[in-house]
């Protein structure tokens, strides 16, 4: 299944773009291979520093992700189990790296008017090889909302970020996913 996102980050003016191809290996396991590339304009890099500053350049990152979402229920909960793996390519002068990312994620399925809508809540912690190991925190809630029966959702959402290396960011994401066969 392809998977298009598109997200704005509002706090950095920043724009993502993701595309996933899910790839279901058996009733419980997902296999994902995805590309994400976003874009940071100097304004927004002034945000996130940790130390004040003047950014004069923009910062531009593309990721390579492999994903492997183990996926289960406990009566009317759906939990899942993701462990991915990130290649992140960042301009120079700054290196490459490699990030470990494990994420559990637990959502309610609810009957609103004849749809079904899934709130969710998630916590993620980040490795990354060369940037100091477990790194970063991530908390995320949300709700799926569908917009067309099996086609096409709509994703709001509110983000907590805590990470050692720069400010804390709390952002809230407003995803659109439309799914194709």
């Amino acid at each position: 299944m392809l998977k298009p996102y598109g997200f704005y980050i509002g706090n950095f003016k920043a724009p993502v773009t993701q595309l996933d191809v899910s790839i279901r290996a058996t009733k419980f396991l997902t296999i994902t291979p995805s590309y994400m590339h976003y874009s940071v304009p100097a304004s927004g890099l002034n945000t996130l520093s940790p130390q004040p500053s003047r950014f004069t350049r923009s910062y531009e990152e593309h990721q390579f992700r492999i994903d492997g979402e183990f996926t289960f229920s406990i009566r009317k909960f759906e939990i899942s189990d993701r462990n991915m793996y990130v290649r992140r390519f960042r301009p120079a002068p700054a290196d490459d790296v490699n990030r470990y990312r494990n994420r559990l994620k637990v959502a309610y399925p609810l009957t609103v008017k004849d749809r079904v809508w899934k709130p969710f809540a998630s916590y993620e912690p980040y490795y990354e090889w060369r940037n100091g190991g477990w790194n970063r925190d991530r908390v995320w809630g949300g709700v799926t909302v569908p917009l067309k029966e099996g086609r096409v959702w709509f994703q709001p959402s509110y983000m907590w970020e805590s990470s050692q290396r720069a400010r804390d960011v709390k952002y809230l994401l407003f995803g659109l996913i439309i799914k194709t066969k």
